[in-house]
């Protein structure tokens, strides 16, 4: 082998090196040390570019964040983002293709070739060549394909269909998430009210205990009594630490909602009373508000229209395709008489294979139409069942609300006789924190009470499918989105305000 080809060949050989190495690649996982230092940065990716939080937050201020900042709502926005731009890409395989190329060529000797003599079997001819050693190409196509500008199309309408069906599964993130900020947020509100009640009573029910462990030491009192004394001291302890735990998760979760950091102090309105949410549908009506406006039915509809479009998309597979192309070429090779020329290309082929099975590619995109219709009909009833059951317990939470207000009402007036009767030692100090702590845990059941009559009232919009917000906003700030939230409200709803007790 001669100095000259092994140059030649070090190339390939270095190439062919590389290649192999390539398919050694081995999965590494990331190291502890580089996730804890990405920590901080995804951290504040978490809660980057967020309006601090100032004064008390009212619940459509508590909405209005969720709308902008909850992260499950952001990742929503990105996946239909992310569709929309789908759909840009699927518009351009609508267009001819425009092929640009361009190529150098370079041979160790010449392309020399002789001829024989077909009778004799002789070289009739002497070696000759008719192309450069080296020479340079470059062509311009441009190709337009019928049959998969037919495809192309019906792809893109289902792309578009599910850019549609993200904004609805967008819907569906909302309704719920504003289901849950109306729960979360009232429970936040007992507990800012009732953090500090409780503490006082905890102190008070601990001093008596200490008090009456250490009559029991002095032996002043029978010891049953002492005993049974404590053993009622203990379940109220017991009872109102449960209560302070559970006002403890409160705001955390409506921060977690707002995507507040966690831990960060906030403070809520306190409303000046409860209004009983009435629902703005009649509930003969409901039913086909919820098939017409409910966004995993309107999904469904579009599911429905990409199953028509796969099913024209398989027939047009079947139609033989026509492909024209037009060009322009260049080739620098010395030894051509005209080394830049355009062409005219017209091919028609048809694969005869699809049309023996015709029948199959026709059943298969049927079928998943008639599996989107299917699917369609099933959402029908179960969206008509979960508006019974919405409303029936929009009703039982509403009736449970009540009876706690009639409840907490009768609990604050035995408090007040309570005290006044220790006042007058009339009776003693356990009569009355016992009254305390059921005062206290009777407000508590109220606001629980009245979070679920919310929650109800908030999955009885959902199921409805009727939005928080009006179909145009003119901005996403803040203070827009309030707005905007504060007279969809009022289309709504109409409030019946009870004073609170």
């Amino acid at each position: 082998m001669d100095i000259t080809t092994r140059l030649h060949l070090t190339p390939i050989a270095a190439l062919l090196a590389a290649l192999l190495g390539g398919c050694a690649v081995q999965p590494q996982a990331i190291p502890v040390q580089e996730r804890q230092a990405d920590l901080a940065r995804q951290r504040t990716a978490m809660f980057a570019e967020q309006e601090p939080l100032s004064g008390a937050i009212t619940l459509e201020d508590a909405m209005a964040r969720a709308l902008k900042y909850n992260l499950d709502h952001r990742l929503k926005l990105m996946e239909e983002a992310l569709a929309q731009r789908q759909l840009d890409l699927a518009r351009w395989d609508l267009l001819p293709r425009l092929t640009a190329e361009a190529g150098y060529f370079w041979r160790s000797n010449e392309l020399a070739s002789s001829s024989r003599d077909y009778a004799t079997g002789e070289q009739s001819l002497v070696p000759s060549t008719s192309s450069d050693r080296t020479h340079e190409t470059a062509d311009l196509t441009l190709s337009w394909n019928v049959l998969d500008f037919g495809v192309s199309y019906y792809a893109a309408q289902q792309q578009a269909d599910r850019v549609l069906v993200l904004r609805e599964r967008r819907r569906k993130v909302i309704h719920l998430m504003m289901q849950q900020v109306r729960q979360a947020y009232w429970q936040a509100v007992g507990a800012q009210q009732l953090e500090t009640k409780v503490e006082p009573i905890l102190k008070l029910t601990q001093q008596a205990l200490d008090d009456s462990r250490r009559i029991e030491q002095e032996k002043l009192q029978a010891p049953l009594d002492t005993l049974n004394y404590q053993r009622q001291l203990l379940d109220i302890l017991r009872q109102l630490e449960a209560v302070r735990d559970e006002l403890a998760q409160a705001k955390p979760r409506l921060a977690s909602i707002m995507n507040v950091p966690p831990g960060s102090p906030y403070t809520l309105t306190q409303p000046e009373g409860f209004a009983t949410p009435r629902l703005p549908i009649a509930p003969e009506a409901m039913e086909e508000t919820a098939l017409v406006h409910r966004p995993e039915l309107v999904e469904a509809g579009y599911n429905e229209r990409i199953g028509l479009w796969e099913t024209r998309k398989a027939m047009a597979k079947l139609l033989p395709g026509l492909n024209i192309e037009l060009g322009v070429n260049y080739d620098s090779d010395s030894y051509l008489v005209h080394q830049s020329w355009r062409d005219l290309g017209l091919r028609v082929s048809w694969n005869l294979l699809n049309l023996l099975n015709y029948k199959n590619i026709r059943g298969s995109a049927q079928a998943q139409y008639e599996v989107a219709q299917q699917q369609h009909l099933a959402l029908n009833m179960a969206v008509l069942t979960q508006v019974h059951v919405a409303y029936r317990d929009y009703l039982g939470r509403k009736r449970q609300f009540e009876l706690s207000n009639d409840m907490n009402e009768v609990d604050q007036r035995i408090l007040t006789h309570t005290r006044n009767a220790a006042k007058a030692d009339a009776q003693g100090k356990l009569n009355e924190i016992r009254a305390q702590a059921s005062a206290v845990m009777s407000e508590l059941r109220l606001y629980q009470t009245y979070g679920a009559l919310q929650n109800a009232y908030g999955q009885m919009l959902a199921t409805l499918g009727l939005d928080p917000l009006p179909d145009e906003v003119r901005a996403h700030d803040l203070g827009t989105l309030r707005e905007a939230i504060v007279e969809r409200e009022k289309q709504l709803v109409e409030v019946d305000a009870e004073p609170r007790r």
